[in-house]
């Protein structure tokens, strides 16, 4: 039997109704990081804070479950390996309204409660009842 492989990723509000995933925005795509090692992941997150960004919480989850959602949202990833001489540090801009700020004013339904796309998808490639499932199992990992 394969070990699932624990990555870390940085979530904003966590554990709340209006939590949204970290991602970097490169062209028109987002790409998601996911840190092999959590102490990469705290200090990714101290920086973001240092650049004003809400307090990111690293959060543990399976590599496969976050692919998974990747592909589904049209998102990019990236594996920052432990012990690695690469050093990430955050872009220079940020964006100036996050989709979970946005709808922290919003009467809560199933697209507000899981603010982890940057822009909506104008052809979504999964239906509603799909992506409430996947949003059920990624909360369930958390």
């Amino acid at each position: 039997m394969i070990t699932p492989m624990r990555v870390f990723v940085l979530i904003f509000n966590a554990r709340t109704e209006n939590e949204g995933i970290h991602t970097i925005r490169e062209g028109d795509r987002n790409k998601i990081l996911m840190f092999e090692s959590e102490d990469d992941a705290t200090r990714f997150a101290l920086m973001l804070e240092a650049q004003d960004f809400p307090a990111p919480t690293p959060e543990p989850i399976d590599a496969e479950e976050i692919k998974e959602f990747c592909e589904s949202a049209g998102y990019e990833w990236e594996i920052i390996p432990e012990n690695s001489n690469l050093v990430v540090t955050p872009p220079e801009l940020n964006v100036e309204q996050t989709d979970w700020q946005a709808n922290a004013q919003k009467e809560d339904t199933v697209e507000d409660t899981f603010p982890l796309n940057q822009q909506p998808l104008e052809e979504p490639e999964l239906s509603d009842s799909e992506l409430e499932k996947m949003r059920r199992k990624l909360e369930g990992l958390l």
